[in-house]
């Protein structure tokens, strides 16, 4: 059976220990952020995960959502478990207090994102939405609409969603077409149909408003045409409360593969009234405020899965008796021994373990730095801080989700058969995880995002600002014995980064192929990287706490971290050669060949 815990004691160790969170409490707006505060927000957070959202996901994922009639029904005790989170004030935990919320730390509010994630990433999708919708109002909205709908935001009574994908478009944007005509009040009606609306119709909150990309008649084509509305399902009254229903209404809701209890709509607007949010013909600007927030949330959902599925497949493997140990019984007393005697069973465990452990480390350094380019006294460290925003991004969100996916389907795997079948609640990991790697931006689109905008911005600054600090840590550690096996590990793998980054830039400058087709390796070898770097960070402070270790939990860190170097990071050889081979086997295919073998 599925089982969660909060993982606190990582969590505490990520936050506190390795990226001193406390003195994010010396930043304007978190004084009130102390240690004592953090902790009581990690277990309160812990609590509601395990008690209250993890005991619905399973039921959640069997009865689904329903639909009839344009209206849509959460299932059974998600609206009791919405109440309950927002009489917690969980809907408002990173707000700002001008609109009623608390004002956390961004790599607080992370944490508490995961463990949500790890409990039931279907009922997060709705909050989730809401706090992305919250975000591209308030940089871009007027103060008329932020008063008007921020605090309801806030405390969670009204919800918010993404309007973008067409049926004749997804990625490419520049073929919306739903159109937006101006009125003589302002106000535009809109009219369109879009598909995929995550949270675009329940029954949750009082209203949901749509944040939506349209374009108007004489709008210029492509992308630079592309204008954001706000649509509200129920048009606000002059005292704040729903008032006339809009012309915005749910066609039908998907029947997905998994995260069923999250209602994906398509979301019809007829004529419906909405209010311009920023500059004519800049919607993707704001609306980038809502993706980029909500690519870091999706690799958080990666992660909160890897760590649900690493706990149940660690439980099933110190439980489940099966053969006996390649070297002689270790539990002869019993029938058989556990699985987690066998070597297999053990690399998978310490995949999982190492990747979830790793990847929460590099999504806080993001989270980190998220606070200081907004918080920091100086220009010049904000400018730092986004700049490593800017470039690990995508990393966060791609290998975040793939590591998701991928170690959901290792506690599969470790559950054998049983794992297969629904019972013990694994099979569902994989289903809910396998949508983070293609919505917020397919994983390759990530890639070529890394390679077409993020590695040549600036001459190559937003690299500098990760080259430069592993660069730093290299030389720094180099000649401590201790750390020697660590440090060559992550000096080689950078030394791959550097020499695969260099190519992919000189071929792609000649051929953009080229940097196309290694796109998707070089994101992944950069991952690796970023990812060695956070476990030989966090090697050096366990080495240096072994002799006051009464759990075992710093030994236990410096063992993953041993295990990362020497069998995952190698990868990043594989990667390095495959990206040297360039993209001429790729594009030298004619079309007609795919089907080659099929018959006619």
């Amino acid at each position: 059976m599925a089982v969660y815990n909060a993982p606190l004691r990582d969590m505490r160790f990520c936050y506190r220990e390795l990226f001193d969170g406390d003195g994010l409490a010396n930043l304007p707006g978190y004084g009130d952020f102390t240690a004592d505060v953090v902790d009581a927000v990690l277990e309160e957070a812990g609590k509601l995960a395990a008690e209250v959202l993890f005991p619905l996901n399973r039921s959640g994922d069997e009865e689904g959502c329903h639909f009839e009639n344009g209206v849509v029904r959460t299932p059974k005790g998600f609206k009791e478990a919405y109440q309950q989170f927002i009489a917690g004030g969980w809907t408002g935990i990173a707000a700002d207090p001008e609109y009623g919320g608390q004002g956390c730390p961004k790599a607080l509010n992370m944490l508490v994102e995961e463990m949500i994630c790890s409990s039931n990433m279907a009922f997060g999708m709705y909050p989730g939405l809401t706090h992305g919708a919250y975000n591209a109002l308030k940089l871009y909205g007027t103060d008329q609409q932020k008063q008007t709908y921020l605090p309801k935001f806030v405390d969670g009574t009204w919800s918010g969603t993404m309007c973008l994908t067409e049926p004749q478009c997804g990625t490419d944007l520049g073929l919306v077409r739903t159109k937006a005509e101006p009125q003589a009040d302002g106000s535009y009606k809109l009219t369109g149909t879009k598909i995929f609306i995550s949270a675009g119709e329940h029954d949750l909150t009082d209203n949901i408003v749509h944040l939506v990309l349209a374009r108007t008649p004489d709008a210029p084509a492509g992308i630079r045409g592309i204008s954001l509305f706000i649509c509200p399902k129920f048009l606000p009254k002059p005292d704040g409360t729903p008032g006339p229903r809009n012309g915005a209404s749910c066609g039908s809701i998907e029947h997905k593969m998994g995260i069923k209890a999250s209602a994906t709509c398509v979301i019809n607007f007829d004529n419906a009234q909405g209010w311009l949010v920023g500059e004519l013909n800049k919607g993707m600007r704001a609306m980038f405020a809502m993706m980029n927030t909500a690519r870091l949330g999706v690799g958080v959902q990666g992660l909160g899965l890897s760590e649900v599925a690493y706990q149940g497949g660690l439980l099933y493997a110190r439980e489940r008796l099966q053969g006996r140990g390649l070297k002689g019984a270790v539990a002869p007393e019993k029938p058989a021994d556990p699985l987690i005697v066998h070597p297999d069973v053990r690399k998978n465990l310490l995949t999982m373990k190492s990747l979830t452990e790793g990847m929460r480390a590099l999504a806080m350094w993001v989270a980190m730095s998220q606070d200081k380019a907004e918080k920091a006294a100086t220009e010049e460290e904000r400018t730092r801080h986004d700049d490593l925003i800017q470039l690990l991004t995508p990393v966060v969100k791609a290998f975040g989700t793939d590591i998701g996916f991928d170690n959901a389907n290792l506690g599969v795997q470790i559950y054998g058969g049983h794992g297969y079948i629904r019972e013990h609640g694994m099979e569902q990991f994989v289903r809910d995880a396998r949508i983070t790697q293609i919505y917020e931006g397919t994983n390759g689109i990530q890639a070529l995002d890394l390679v077409g905008r993020k590695m040549s911005a600036h001459y190559g600054r937003y690299l500098r600002a990760f080259f430069h600090p592993v660069q730093q840590f290299i030389e720094e550690n180099a000649s401590d014995p201790q750390m020697e096996e660590i440090v060559m590990g992550l000096a080689k793998a950078f030394g791959r980064l550097q020499q695969a980054v260099g190519a992919v830039a000189q071929k792609g400058l000649s051929n953009p192929n080229e940097a196309g087709a290694a796109a998707t390796d070089l994101l992944k070898l950069l991952s690796y990287v970023s990812v060695g770097f956070m476990w030989a960070r966090m090697a050096k402070l366990a080495y240096g706490k072994l002799s006051d270790d009464p759990t075992g939990f710093y030994k236990g860190k410096v063992k993953t971290a041993r295990f990362y170097m020497n069998k995952l990071l190698p990868q990043t050889g594989a990667l390095l050669s495959s990206i040297l081979a360039g993209g001429e086997t790729i594009m030298d295919m004619e079309d007609e060949l795919f089907g080659a073998g099929v018959a006619a």
